[in-house]
């Protein structure tokens, strides 16, 4: 091993370690490079319209496909899990509403992003002068993809970033910057044969393994789109009205998932004496005030009540 390469080494470790110590789950780095296997399959997914209404994922084609181009110098992309998974759940019975549980807490972009700042600066107080920058879904960054070039798991059937110890229950960010590491290998794809996440998609989203029809998600009907739902789905929501956990609760490897360890996204008391009724009946006032700094706010008042009003049967 010659110096450079024990220098890397040595930084690697250091980062991974102070990762951990800020409480991300699973930290690893990949080399800042071009994606060349996924520069056809995001052009397919895109002239076939799986994005839907979401004009953003079209633009900066080249720089979601090279980081290189988002942070000058770039040499690697540090990429971080974090564990969201609740240790106490909102009632999934036939007659409740359903969330999303990534929705339960505070807002993941403010958690993370805090998280991401005090590893860089730690990075920076290490090391000297790094030229870096943080990301968690502010800009376009392949996370996922990431995330699997630095080991930290697969990109299952279902799209999501599996690993082996905790499942998908996690968010993801990365710190793009100008250091030369020692850098994480890939693993294999764990999925097997296993098709229940396509089984269960209500949607028919997942149209083929590894493939999501953005457009048809109801994560996708419920959040993004901000015109009318399609008639032609009616019937198919399975009471969510914000995201949908379903191909994750599905999937084998959520067996291993464990409760977060990050206060800020446990289910929090107010929403967790909601019943159904309080949903049908939000006031706007109500609305704002507890749902202010969290990942609700993105649909507004008018969208969730699009959303719950479009569970209900026609007249």
């Amino acid at each position: 091993m010659t110096t450079e390469d024990l220098v890397r080494a040595e930084r690697s470790q250091f980062i991974k370690s102070k990762a951990a110590e800020i409480g991300f789950d699973f930290c690893g780095i990949s080399k800042a490079e071009f994606l060349e296997e996924e520069a056809p399959r995001l052009e397919n997914w895109l002239n076939r319209n799986n994005h839907g209404a979401m004009s953003y994922m079209a633009n900066h084609f080249d720089k979601r496909l090279d980081p290189r181009k988002l942070v000058e110098g770039a040499e690697c992309v540090i990429s971080v899990l974090l564990n969201y998974y609740p240790s106490e759940r909102l009632p999934e019975g036939a007659d409740d509403l359903k969330l999303s549980k990534y929705a339960y807490g505070k807002d993941y972009h403010f958690v993370l992003k805090e998280k991401l700042q005090l590893l860089l600066e730690a990075i920076q107080e290490e090391i000297g002068e790094v030229n870096g920058r943080i990301f968690v879904d502010s800009a376009p960054v392949m996370d996922k993809v990431w995330a699997a070039k630095s080991g930290l798991g697969w990109v299952g059937r279902h799209s999501n970033l599996l690993n082996r110890d905790m499942g998908s229950f996690f968010f993801i960010g990365e710190i793009i910057c100008d250091l030369k590491l020692a850098y994480d290998g890939a693993i294999k794809d764990y999925c097997g044969t296993c098709t229940r996440c396509i089984d269960a998609c209500p949607t028919d989203a997942i149209t083929e393994p590894y493939v999501v029809d953005g457009s048809k998600c109801i994560s996708y009907y419920t959040i993004e789109l901000k015109d009318a739902i399609p008639e032609d789905v009616k019937g198919k929501f399975n009471n969510w009205i914000f995201g949908c956990d379903i191909c994750q609760d599905v999937c084998p490897w959520n067996r291993f998932s464990q409760p977060t360890k990050i206060p800020e996204f446990s289910l929090s008391q107010e929403l967790g004496a909601f019943k159904k009724n309080d949903w049908e009946e939000i006031t706007e006032e109500i609305f704002r005030e507890l749902f202010r700094r969290s990942p609700l706010k993105r649909t507004k008042y008018d969208g969730l009540k699009r959303n719950i009003d479009f569970l209900k049967p026609l007249q």
